[in-house]
C-alpha cells in the first residue's frame, strides 16, 4: 500500500472514450463505497502477507526504470457499456492473452490495462505503464486477491480486502480514524482498503470511477487502479523516468525493499508482454 506519510497508504475497463469524457471528474462519488455487511465489523486478518512472497530486484533506486515503457501497451477500444462487459473487446483479449504468461488475473489485467490508456490520454507526459500498477497491484493484494479472495467478473473481490489496524505497533504507522469507519469498518484507526491498499483519507482525494458505475469504490479493481494511476502522476510526474518512476513507487510506499521488488514485477510483466 501507498506509503502511510503520503496520501496513499503503506499496508499498500472501461473503454478509453467514454472515459476520457469523465476523466477529470473522477472523484465524484468518493464517499460512495461498496456497502457489504462484513465492512461494519473489521474481518480477521489473515497471516498472509503477498509482498513476502516476492523476491526484490538487485538494482539502485533511481538508475534505471523497468523495461518496456511502451512494450506490450494494452490496445486502445470503442466505447462499451460498462468495464469489463463481455463481447468483441481489445482490452479483454489482450488481457485473456497475457494472463497465463504473466500469472495475473485477465480481470485484474482489464483494469490496470484501462488505467493506463486513460492517464494516457488524461496525463500524456506521465508515461505511467499498466506493468507498474500489476507490479504494486501483486504486491499490495495478489490482485485482489488477499486472503484467499477471488476477483470477481465485476471487478470486485469475493470479500472486502482491509489491511492491518494503524494503531502504532511495531513497524505499523500510527493513523487516527478519518472516516467514521465507512471504508475500512474500523472507528478507532485506519486501515488501508482494497485491491490497490488505499487509507480512507487518501482514497477521498483520489476517488476514481472508472467503471463508470456511479461511484468510486476502493474495493472495485477498475475504480482502485486507476486511482492509484492517478495517484503516481500527481504533480506532473513522469513515471516514463528513473526518476520520476522510483518517486512515484516510493510515494506509494517509501522503502527501498518495496520498489525493488514492484520493479522486478514490472519489468517481469513488461518483458512477457513483449514476446
Amino acid at each position: 500500500m501507498a506509503d502511510s506519510n503520503n496520501p496513499v497508504t503503506r499496508s499498500g475497463a472501461g473503454i478509453l472514450a467514454r472515459l476520457l469524457v469523465v476523466a477529470m471528474v473522477l472523484t465524484v462519488g468518493a464517499g460512495v463505497v461498496w456497502l457489504v455487511k462484513a465492512l461494519l465489523v473489521p474481518p480477521v486478518v489473515s497471516a498472509e502477507i503477498p509482498a513476502l512472497e516476492v523476491q526484490a530486484a538487485q538494482v539502485e533506486p533511481g538508475s534505471v526504470v523497468p523495461a518496456g515503457v511502451d512494450a506490450g501497451a494494452p490496445p486502445a477500444q470503442q466505447p462499451q457499456p460498462q468495464a469489463g462487459a463481455g463481447g468483441a473487446d481489445p482490452l479483454r483479449a489482450w488481457a485473456e492473452r497475457l494472463a497465463g504468461p504473466t500469472g495475473v488475473p485477465a480481470r485484474a489485467l482489464m483494469a490496470y490495462g484501462n488505467a493506463e490508456l486513460v492517464v494516457r490520454s488524461t496525463t500524456p507526459k506521465c508515461r505511467l505503464s499498466w506493468a507498474t500498477l500489476a507490479g504494486i497491484g501483486r504486491i499490495e493484494s495478489n490482485h485482489g486477491r488477499y486472503g484467499g479472495a477471488t476477483l470477481g467478473e465485476d471487478g470486485r473481490p469475493s470479500k472486502p480486502i482491509i489491511g492491518v489496524p494503524l494503531d502504532g505497533s511495531p513497524g505499523v504507522k500510527a493513523i487516527s480514524d478519518t472516516d467514521g469507519g465507512q471504508f475500512d469498518g474500523d472507528s478507532q484507526v485506519d486501515r488501508a482498503v482494497g485491491p490497490m491498499q488505499f487509507i480512507p483519507s487518501t482514497w477521498k482525494r483520489w476517488a476514481s470511477d472508472a467503471n463508470l458505475d456511479g461511484r468510486g469504490d476502493p474495493q472495485q479493481i477498475d475504480d482502485a487502479a486507476l486511482a492509484a494511476g492517478r495517484y503516481l502522476c500527481a504533480n506532473g510526474r513522469d513515471m516514463g523516468s528513473a526518476a520520476g518512476w522510483w518517486a512515484g513507487v516510493f510515494s506509494y510506499n517509501n522503502s527501498v525493499p518495496y520498489g525493488q521488488k514492484v520493479f522486478g514485477l514490472a519489468d517481469g510483466y513488461a518483458r512477457t508482454a513483449s514476446q
